[in-house]
């Protein structure tokens, strides 16, 4: 199984924690954000390890197996860094990971081996730590909703009550070469006018609009999404005093 990253952007919310780094070699703990994904990755069946780069990603080169560059990252959003690994995705199945999240190799493991052209990891027990890092959960969070059988039937809207949250996506995804080629289908077709700017929840919503199954699988274990510095002083004090523990 391959695994990319998407590392292009900054992470501007890190302020001056990026000034000198890419936002996936930002610490915690003393180390690099992607170090702890890496070996989530690999010890969840990963053996081929791509990033996407972009700003200073010369300092990612360490980390991965092939790398792939987004020489327009300033100007352009996930997905399109997504693309810049198109010849890749196609050729085989592919995990793809944020570069500020942190799973359990678990989760990992139990994403690859969903069924599905295009699956997704998903938190169901969000709430708590959302409301740990916000006052109120719902105002950063994400409509997801989800079929009897597992299936995405909504995401990225924003919720008007805890009940359109039943999980919180993760930024963890998998693809078959089948399930990007739907994908690729949209970027160049009813999607193409507005590709540069596309998040990965729209992308999702898109695709579910045009009739595409996206199966769901839900965490094992403890993860965190790291954007900004308060996030991860957050994270320093959750680790010390034993509610966080990552695998």
């Amino acid at each position: 199984m391959r695994a990319l990253i998407l590392a292009a952007g900054r992470g501007s919310r890190m302020l001056a924690l990026t000034e000198d780094r890419p936002k996936g070699l930002v610490e915690l703990a003393g180390r690099p954000l992607l170090e702890y994904q890496l070996r989530a990755l690999r010890a969840g069946g990963a053996t081929e390890i791509g990033i996407v780069t972009g700003y200073r990603g010369q300092q990612l080169s360490p980390y991965a197996d092939r790398l792939f560059d987004n020489p327009r990252w300033q100007e352009t959003n996930m997905v399109r860094s997504l693309a810049c690994a198109h010849d890749w995705l196609a050729e085989a199945p592919c995990l793809v990971s944020y570069a500020d999240i942190v799973v359990s190799a678990r989760t990992v493991a139990d994403l690859t081996a969903a069924q599905g052209d295009i699956a997704i990891s998903f938190d169901p027990d969000w709430q708590a730590l959302w409301s740990a890092r916000f006052a109120d959960p719902l105002s950063d969070a994400e409509t997801f909703q989800r079929d009897g059988a597992g299936r995405l039937t909504g995401i990225g809207a924003r919720p008007q009550s805890i009940e359109q949250v039943q999980g919180q996506y993760m930024g963890l995804l998998r693809f078959t070469p089948d399930g990007w080629a739907q994908v690729s289908a949209r970027l160049n077709g009813p999607l193409a006018p507005r590709f540069d700017k596309l998040d990965m929840t729209s992308l999702l919503s898109d695709l579910l609009a045009a009739g595409h199954d996206i199966a769901t699988v839900p965490a094992t274990g403890q993860w965190i999404e790291a954007d900004s510095g308060d996030d991860l002083v957050l994270y320093e004090q959750m680790l010390a005093d034993g509610r966080l523990v990552l695998e």
